[in-house]
């Protein structure tokens, strides 16, 4: 009499940059995934003609806010300081009212010594407007982000009287090669039976190695019929434009709050 196998993990699919693999795979295998990490979105370091008027504005005490909407954002303003810069330029941001958008943000704050951080209720930018409106008037704040990031953030904040200068600090790009076109294949094999969508740009890169396989109407039928999951509700939006609805939707913004709803879903 021969042994039954045991039952299979879920196959989830995994799009995020391809520095949080690690981490990413170990937390899904937590949850009883099987994880295919195929990553559609590409970090690169961007510095604009803002970022130095930027750091200026901040190291002499002149931004009132200074707003970092993901840890990615502080990582890569980081990094083009020197040494002492840098220093200078985290010494001035605990003199500075800031603002963490999610708490990935605010642990990479917390890291480099901004201990109490702002951290608002609603992470989108409707969100973030109406919780910071009464109090900017008149003020300065300072937005280090990608340069995909929503103009309404930065127009809601100016209509509550604040002056808001943005500098792009780093930018998204969508990767290619045979481990994103084997996740179309492998979506349409209906090998997939949940995916993880952490951004709108990210959804925006699956769909287009979707079309770019000749299948973007047969990819969105798959995903109306798997489990799919969304943080936040800028990209659980992007979704709907695409004709797809979120099954899970965590409060938390984080991967492993996605994961958990997820989970429960199965």
């Amino acid at each position: 009499m021969t042994k039954t196998n045991e039952a299979k993990m879920p196959v989830l699919a995994i799009m995020r940059p391809e520095s949080y693999r690690e981490k990413s795979e170990a937390l899904a295998r937590a949850y009883g995934f099987e994880p295919f990490y195929a990553p559609m979105i590409r970090l690169e370091g961007l510095k604009d003609e803002g970022f130095e008027p930027f750091v200026q504005r901040v190291i002499e005490g002149v931004s009132d806010y200074v707003i970092f909407t993901s840890a990615n954002g502080i990582t890569f303003t980081l990094n083009k300081l020197s040494e002492s810069e840098k220093e200078s330029f985290v010494e001035a941001l605990k003199k500075t009212r800031v603002i963490a958008i999610g708490p990935n943000t605010e642990k990479e704050l917390v890291k480099i010594g901004i201990e109490k951080p702002f951290l608002p209720g609603d992470y989108s930018s409707e969100g973030i407007v109406r919780d910071l409106c009464p109090e900017v008037k008149g003020k300065t704040v300072d937005l280090a982000r990608s340069e995909f990031g929503a103009k309404l953030l930065i127009e809601g904040l100016k209509e509550c009287g604040a002056t808001v200068y943005e500098t792009h600090v780093y930018t998204l790009t969508i990767p290619e090669g045979k481990t994103q076109k084997e996740l179309i294949e492998r979506s349409l094999a209906g090998e997939i039976a949940a995916f993880a969508f952490t951004s709108s740009m990210m959804i925006r890169g699956f769909m287009k190695h979707a079309e770019l396989a000749g299948a973007e109407e047969e990819i969105k039928e798959v995903l109306r019929k798997a489990l799919v999951g969304a943080i936040g509700t800028p990209t659980a939006k992007t979704l709907e434009n695409y004709g797809v609805s979120a099954d899970a939707v965590p409060e938390e913004f984080t991967f492993e709050a996605l994961l958990a709803v997820l989970k429960s879903k199965l």
